[in-house]
């Protein structure tokens, strides 16, 4: 066997050995970088609860008004906010619903009673976690959301917020979370 021929298989598995090691380096600081989020409820987490949310939310929008369906109710996040006054103005919004809508909702829907109960869950899970709900009361986004709520005629207003309870569930799993480095 030549020399040139050594010198040829080796060197690409020269270039690995030297390769591999940066490499690994590189995945490890940037793994070691990347914050670990962990909910701080349960039911946030849960697969089964976010499908049956999601099928829920699609069940009342296919029962909404043509008239409410550009209408949004719950409104949009300023993300440059603090995280956690996100998270307790989305659980003073929850509570809302759990105590004047879904207790008002005439929907049918085979996971509702399930719903509800991880719900609670959640509701109080924030609170464990130092939400102070009532004090996001008087909060603008809740103030313009029981004002939009309240201007839709009364059945209507609840199909739309049961139709809405994806994306408040979606607020509340990227803002309710503990985050770790």
């Amino acid at each position: 066997m030549k020399v040139s021929t050594l010198v040829s298989f080796f060197r690409p598995a020269v270039a690995v050995l030297i390769l591999l090691p940066l490499l690994l380096i590189g995945w490890t600081e940037q793994a070691t970088a990347v914050p670990v989020a962990k909910s701080v409820s349960g039911p946030l987490q849960n697969p089964e609860t976010y499908i049956a949310i999601q099928n829920l939310s699609q069940h009342a929008q296919s029962m909404q008004a043509e008239e409410h369906s550009n209408i949004r109710l719950i409104p949009r996040v300023n993300a440059s906010q603090d995280q956690v006054k996100i998270c307790c103005l989305h659980a003073n919004i929850l509570d809302y619903y759990l105590g004047n809508i879904l207790h008002q909702s005439d929907i049918e829907h085979p996971s509702m009673h399930l719903l509800k109960t991880n719900l609670v869950r959640v509701s109080e899970d924030l609170k464990k976690h130092g939400c102070n709900v009532t004090h996001y009361h008087n909060h603008h986004h809740a103030v313009e959301f029981r004002r939009k709520l309240k201007e839709m005629d009364g059945d209507q207003g609840i199909i739309k917020a049961v139709g809405e309870i994806d994306i408040l569930f979606s607020y509340l799993q990227d803002f309710c979370i503990e985050t770790k480095n």
